[in-house]
């Protein structure tokens, strides 16, 4: 299987760098402290900015708290970078894309998001949208949208690599075709799936669009 576009738009973690170890080990601490089952919580707390995920969990609670438990667990990520590595087949990936239209579209903040990239030893985008360049987190589409105007490119056009349910929704919600990566995201009826980058290979073609393969 095949897919042709003119730039690809990527999520981070879950997609480009696998920093489960992190995330669970301070949603676990929150949820705790909230009285929430951890188990429970783990299952929706990817793809969506924290506060977002908060807000969803604890409808009633008021959004400064939230605000502030999401700059809390920023500060406390940002700086634990243990067990962040890259998806399989990520440095490849990436090293093709180089000369290729692409963009980092993430949930995190952009210290959080240079950390983890650099703890992965991938290269950051030179395009990017992070949490402080969008108004509404995944699932909304603002995100990819912002990422395909500054690529230049119309929504049909882009590709989205995303892992999540929030990150899928919202790719689908901007009008582009979805790559789903890895378990989670196989639940959501991505346009293609693969186990990690791995199965990826990426084709530069002479017009200038990309040509995306995929293995068994």
């Amino acid at each position: 299987m095949s897919l042709t576009a003119r730039a690809l738009l990527l999520d981070m973690d879950g997609t480009l760098v696998n920093s489960d170890a992190v995330v669970e080990r301070y949603w676990r601490i929150w949820a705790a402290e909230q009285g929430l089952d951890p188990e429970q919580v783990l299952k929706v707390v990817h793809g969506r900015q924290g506060h977002a995920t908060m807000a969803a969990l604890l409808p009633d609670r008021p959004a400064e708290r939230n605000l502030a438990d999401n700059r809390w667990m920023l500060e406390r990520e940002t700086t634990d970078l243990d067990g962040v590595v890259p998806v399989p087949g990520a440095p490849a990936f990436m090293a093709a894309l180089a000369e290729l239209p692409h963009a980092l579209v993430t949930s995190a903040d952009e210290a959080l998001a240079r950390a983890r990239m650099g703890a992965a030893g991938l290269p950051m985008p030179e395009v990017r949208v992070t949490a402080e360049r969008v108004g509404a987190s995944k699932p909304d589409p603002e995100g990819f949208l912002k990422g395909a105007a500054e690529l230049g490119f119309a929504p049909a056009d882009c590709v989205v690599f995303e892992d999540s349910e929030a990150g899928i929704t919202a790719g689908r919600a901007a009008g582009m075709r979805i790559v789903g990566i890895g378990p989670r995201a196989g639940a959501h009826a991505p346009d293609a799936q693969v186990r990690d980058l791995e199965q990826v290979r990426v084709e530069g073609l002479p017009d200038g669009t990309v040509r995306l393969h995929f293995s068994d």
